[in-house]
């Protein structure tokens, strides 16, 4: 009895998967180094502000290094308009973080929660103020103080600051107000609490990170302005103003380590509100 010896075919083997080549890893490269390129551009200014806060300048011109001092830090307040200046900005700085995170809040709750008649007339005039230019906005301001017969001075800075911080303050709010879970204070109501107590100890920890958010760009908006306050100012001068003006004989020292203990309480504030926006989401 004969057998007859088959052939089997060979299995069939994958491809193997293609090798990354040259350019595929030069591809990698393209969006870290764009990103590092770009935080090295928007960290430049404010880079050279520290570095020259420590020159050892001679005379008003602030623009070649000369040596490294201590001595703008020790002599911060030497020159006495500058320091009424920041004063004036810190001042109205502070009111306008106060009024308008207090106002923007209750306004983003309420376009973040409930449903009414005109909201959305009313998210057209929020936007609008975000979007408009300064300058339309300091024309306006001055227009609606003069046909008022209002005195320009410290209490129109306030109200024109609180006008376009305020719409920034709603939205942020408004954001966090719109990623909240009902569920929790639905939870809270079942188990006794009254509206007040909820909103106390559920609602407002909940709404914190992105309440700080928004005072701290209020706080930034009305401490570096200088178009709206041109128009709205009178005889007081804030911080930007007075820089603007030394700029045509030379900035002072002092003015950029003002600048530069600004900037670095300004990221002392943001640093925390991260720590306690991470302490919530444990």
């Amino acid at each position: 009895m004969s057998t007859v010896a088959t052939r089997q075919a060979p299995p069939e083997v994958a491809p193997a998967p293609a090798v990354p080549g040259r350019r595929r890893r030069w591809t990698r490269l393209i969006l870290p180094v764009y990103t590092w390129l770009m935080i090295f551009y928007f960290s430049l200014p404010i880079l050279v502000m520290i570095v020259f806060g420590f020159n050892d300048t001679q005379g008003r011109l602030n623009l070649r290094w000369q040596g490294f001092t201590l001595n703008w830090y020790r002599d911060l307040f030497a020159i006495q308009g500058l320091t009424t200046a920041l004063r004036n900005s810190l001042i109205i700085a502070v009111i306008v973080t106060i009024a308008s995170t207090v106002l923007g809040t209750m306004v983003g709750l309420a376009l973040g929660r409930y449903r009414f008649r005109g909201k959305g007339a009313y998210d057209l005039v929020l936007f609008s103020a975000i979007s408009a230019p300064e300058l339309v906005l300091g024309a306006s301001l001055l227009s609606l103080f003069v046909t008022a017969q209002f005195v320009r001075g410290f209490v129109t800075i306030i109200i024109a600051h609180i006008a376009f911080s305020l719409a920034f303050v709603a939205v942020t709010v408004r954001a966090r107000v719109l990623g909240l879970d009902p569920a929790l204070e639905e939870a809270a109501q079942d188990l006794g609490a009254d509206p007040w107590t909820t909103f106390r100890k559920i609602t407002l920890p909940l709404l914190a990170p992105g309440i700080v958010a928004g005072g701290l760009l209020a706080f930034a908006l009305s401490i570096d302005d200088y178009v709206v306050t041109s128009f709205v100012s009178g005889q007081v001068e804030t911080f930007p103003l007075w820089v603007y003006g030394a700029s045509r004989v030379g900035i002072p020292p002092q003015v950029n380590v003002m600048g530069t203990l600004i900037f670095l309480g300004g990221v002392a504030i943001a640093v925390g509100n991260a720590v306690l926006a991470r302490r919530q989401q444990r």
